[in-house]
């Protein structure tokens, strides 16, 4: 049974981030768009992320939270500065190795589910494990083993169509955490479900994060929520205006 929201996220249970292994470290990392008049989405970001943190990014629309957040999750490089993955340059790696990093070490849950209509619970849970080479009846045991994590034993078989928009979304986490990256990386990830939902969506986020030591790093616009994660960052205007941290 999930604990209770209020008990979970009190300050006192907030993690000591002095006594975690820098996983991530971001410096004077910008992303310039445009060729005449020129966006700078991040400008000069330096941030550091320990190894099983939660923590969310916040800031109003344009921001730039989702830029960094594509930064971090290698599907954009930056137009000057460095991302340390493990100490390693991630923005001076080639294009196989990031997309064999991609695939390894993080996972994704967006506010779109993007799960395959046509396709039940376990096969879209299944799928990334497949790309990588998994052994079908392998793959289906490790998918079956999370979404009963994720409370969704009973509607493997359903597809999409079949479910409630907050069950399409543990399906989504499920397929995002199958792979057990080190980074999950969700992007306005309750956007679409409403409060009790989202609350149920967040509590479920907060246990995996705690019974996995997985890192997490949420863009949202819910001040609320994320007040309920170990550290905040705020960007405004591509700059970390804040770190609760």
């Amino acid at each position: 049974m999930m604990e209770n929201t209020e008990n979970t996220y009190n300050r006192g249970d907030r993690r000591n981030r002095g006594n975690m292994t820098k996983m991530i470290e971001i410096r004077d990392l910008t992303r310039i768009y445009g060729d005449g008049a020129e966006v700078r989405a991040l400008d000069g970001v330096n941030l550091d992320i320990g190894r099983g943190e939660f923590l969310a990014i916040i800031g109003p629309s344009g921001s730039g939270k989702s830029t960094l957040l594509n930064q971090i999750g290698i599907l954009d490089t930056p137009t000057s500065g460095r991302i340390l993955l493990d100490g390693v340059d991630i923005t001076k790696s080639s294009e196989k190795e990031r997309s064999r990093l991609r695939n390894r070490k993080l996972g994704f849950i967006f506010q779109y589910h993007h799960l395959l209509p046509d396709f039940n619970a376990i096969e879209n849970v299944m799928m990334p494990l497949l790309i990588n080479g998994v052994k079908r009846s392998k793959a289906r045991k490790i998918a079956s083993r999370m979404l009963e994590e994720v409370g969704l034993f009973d509607r493997m078989d359903h597809r999409p169509n079949q479910l409630s928009g907050g069950q399409n979304q543990r399906v989504a986490i499920a397929r995002a955490l199958v792979n057990s990256p080190e980074i999950v990386i969700g992007d306005e990830l309750t956007g679409n479900l409403d409060s009790r939902a989202s609350d149920a969506i967040y509590e479920l986020l907060r246990r995996l994060n705690r019974e996995h030591e997985q890192t997490f790093i949420l863009v949202t616009h819910d001040e609320a929520m994320a007040a309920k994660t170990d550290r905040v960052i705020r960007i405004v205007d591509g700059q970390i205006v804040e770190d609760s941290g």
